[in-house]
């Protein structure tokens, strides 16, 4: 059996709030259509390392009055931030593989800003408008994408290797929503007894 048709078998047996589990939001859910190397967590973390050095070009190309030095200094912050990132990314993937954690929403409101705000940080910083500590910076700089991908993107890669091996992920969580359907229908069962009942009860007065 193709793996095509093992991820339609296994995807079309999980209800709407597995499915959510496994595919997650928009961010997720682009990420799920890549193949799964290229999608690996160490590659998302690395890609993430790409996109702020691409945020750090202006603050390095402006930060002094000698623009010969920028290049060299900007292009080893990117190596180093995205070997960070991607070694980042590979340890969550470890993490994940022992300990088998489900995804979880990472605080959106508190780890979308971070970025930004760490750029703004070191812009200023960078062009001696006001000393700050460059550790803030870099922290809040680096944080948010390592971050994601351990609580959310490096648990959702390990469950759709799974499906990707024909295996179904939430074997257990299958039966326990199989126990609660039979219970569901055991209930409406008692429910139309009791109608029974009392349509006779009525017929009787």
């Amino acid at each position: 059996m193709s793996k095509s048709v093992n991820w339609n078998a296994v995807i079309g047996s999980l209800s709407e709030n597995q499915q959510e589990t496994l595919f997650g939001t928009s961010l997720s859910k682009l990420f799920a259509k890549l193949p799964l190397w290229i999608s690996h967590p160490s590659n998302i973390g690395g890609f993430y390392g790409l996109l702020v050095a691409l945020a750090l070009i202006l603050p390095y190309r402006f930060a002094t009055d000698d623009y010969y030095g920028w290049a060299s200094d900007w292009a080893l912050h990117c190596a180093l931030l995205m070997v960070a990132c991607f070694f980042l990314g590979l340890c969550s993937t470890v993490i994940n593989t022992i300990f088998g954690r489900l995804p979880m929403a990472p605080p959106r409101i508190i780890l979308y800003p971070m970025p930004f705000i760490g750029l703004a940080l070191l812009s200023i910083d960078r062009t001696d408008i006001l000393s700050i500590n460059a550790y803030i910076s870099w922290l809040l700089i680096l944080l948010p994408g390592p971050l994601y991908v351990h609580l959310s993107w490096a648990p959702r890669w390990r469950l759709l290797c799974m499906i990707d091996d024909g295996r179904n992920p939430f074997d257990d969580m299958l039966d326990i929503r199989d126990e609660s359907k039979g219970h569901e229908v055991a209930i409406s069962n008692d429910s139309e007894i009791n109608s029974v009942v009392d349509d006779f009860s009525k017929s009787e007065e």
